[in-house]
């Protein structure tokens, strides 16, 4: 009897002490919101307990390649800033350009990447995209003097590999999807860059330790998007296949980095090329750490500027419908560009350029083609490489509009709460880019547009490369890397069509695969002329 006494006064006591902490934590929070004028963001409702069904959702329409257009109906549905339960727990999303210019800029402090590293340590390790903190400040002080242009100026780091593309494209034309041989150019571009010698995996086809490594890379990235969606609970995604790959990652990454610092210190100190990994490892004596910067800084300049180049390729290529009447029957052939005004107009800048067709590029030609410069951030407004992400609070904060009846007031996010934003949604407001938001149209940069009517809109509301502190380091590396192949290809093949019979869907509702960037699902099939 004394024992169950015991017990239930224990239990007593710890049913007391979280009432107190949850009363005083509840008085913490009402001060804070009746300071600020905070009042609740729309519910997007659930229709299963715990917010299950928000769970099946998101894995629905990942699986029918919709899944930004599900994100894009839910902020429609309710409005720019929302509150949703998400397996039991509170999390909130926002599109509003003023929210977005709290989370990453006058409010950084307040946020944090959550458990990204925990998500993605297997694969990535410590570096620049996982850090937070002093560990993150460190990195991007140590990183940023080696990606200022000067170090690709004379675009050197480009053309060996964008050589060996236009090597395995079809000489004298035919059908081709370029998405899966730009994520191997990148690749290239990317080594290239950090080791000074390309590992050419254009080349590199009977080469089983390169393609292994591509495909490690692609199926390590798969799973982590996948515990990306489960944010605390990713934990329960895994196994021997992830965890395969990921040695696999280490392992190459740490032999063509031994590799390549051992060719640094056999080479001629004339020698003045610049090498990213020789500058990096003088201020780094842990291999691991190394090595984690490293897989960062490949992911990122892989990734990225791949789906950029893919996206404008099949932006430019869609059906132009030709009709013809076989035995009664309508039937369809297509053929030319889906915006042939605009592959006109870019050609024909294109062939302006002082150095002609054979002739050097350099960085200031690519910078000096404004059509092309408007055509890169137009497919960068609708297909952003990184479309969605997510922010943690690290203490009970404010953001500053999305909440009560007219969505303006204040809204309070406790600490711990998840934050995502979507980029891809906030680029196709219309009452930030106008009507016609859905439309591919490169003008749209030449003229003014609604975003431009405030700071904090013209500032905060076109973020394919992030902001504030976060600010993308690669941004410039990557537009120049894009401009020049770009060029380089419209330059060899005068003719670009969609292959006949092949059908593109309509500018948003297009197939589209999320893993940490988002890709053409079923590829970029062109024709080369």
């Amino acid at each position: 009897m004394r024992t169950w006494l015991y017990i239930a006064g224990a239990l007593l006591a710890l049913y007391v002490r979280h009432w107190v902490k949850t009363s005083r934590t509840r008085r913490v929070h009402d001060a804070l919101i009746k300071q600020h004028g905070c009042r609740p963001p729309p519910l997007l409702q659930n229709q299963r307990p715990f917010g299950v069904d928000r769970l099946e959702q998101i894995f629905r329409a990942d699986a029918e390649s919709r899944l930004m257009e599900l994100f894009l109906f839910h902020f429609r549905q309710t409005g720019y800033t929302l509150k949703q339960c998400f397996l039991g727990t509170p999390a909130y999303g926002t599109v509003d350009p003023a929210n977005l210019e709290a989370m990453l800029n006058s409010r950084f402090n307040d946020f944090s990447n959550g458990p990204r590293r925990a998500i993605t340590f297997p694969m990535f390790g410590d570096g620049i995209f996982t850090q937070d903190g002093e560990a993150w400040r460190h990195s991007r002080k140590m990183l940023q003097p080696q990606l200022v242009h000067r170090q690709y100026e004379d675009l050197s780091v480009f053309r060996q590999p964008m050589d060996d593309l236009l090597e395995v494209l079809p000489t004298g034309g035919g059908v081709v999807d370029l998405q899966p041989l730009f994520f191997r150019y990148t690749l290239d571009v990317t080594t290239a860059f950090l080791f000074g010698e390309s590992i050419r995996s254009l080349k590199a086809s009977e080469d089983a330790t390169k393609v292994t490594f591509a495909s490690a890379f692609d199926t390590a990235q798969k799973w982590v998007t996948k515990r990306f969606r489960l944010l605390d609970l990713y934990w329960l995604i895994g196994g021997r296949e992830f965890y395969q790959a990921c040695n696999h990652i280490h392992r190459f990454a740490d032999e063509i980095i031994e590799q390549n610092l051992q060719k640094e210190k056999a080479t001629d100190e004339s020698d003045m090329r610049y090498v990213f990994l020789k500058h990096v490892d003088e201020q780094s004596d842990d291999r691991a750490a190394l090595r984690g910067q490293i897989i960062n800084i490949l992911t990122a300049g892989r990734d990225t500027t791949a789906c950029a180049l893919s996206w404008t390729l099949y932006g430019l290529l869609a059906p132009f419908v030709s009709l013809d009447v076989e035995e009664a029957n309508w039937t369809r052939s297509f053929h030319l560009v889906r915006h042939p005004s605009v592959m006109a107009k870019l050609q024909a800048e294109i062939a302006e350029l002082p150095s002609g067709v054979d002739g050097p590029i350099t960085r200031t030609d690519l910078k000096n083609l404004k059509y092309l410069q408007n055509v890169m951030k137009e497919i960068l407004r609708l297909y952003p490489s990184v479309p969605v992400n997510t922010r943690t609070s690290t203490t009970d904060t404010v953001l500053p509009t999305g909440g009560g009846p007219d969505r303006k007031s204040p809204v309070f996010i406790p600490k711990g709460s998840a934050v995502a934003y979507s980029v891809y949604t906030m680029h196709r407001r219309p009452d930030l880019y106008g009507m016609d938001a859905e439309v591919f149209r490169p003008e749209r940069w030449e003229e003014e547009m609604p975003l431009d009517k405030d700071p904090i809109t013209q500032r905060w509301g076109y973020l394919p490369f992030s902001g504030g502190p976060r600010l993308c380091l690669g941004m410039d590396f990557a537009q120049t890397q894009a401009a020049y192949t770009i060029v380089r290809i419209l330059q060899r093949y005068p003719t670009i069509k969609l292959p006949a019979g092949e059908t593109v869907e309509l500018t948003g509702v297009e197939k589209q695969t999320m893993t940490l960037v988002l890709q053409i699902g079923e590829g970029c099939k062109v024709e080369l002329q």
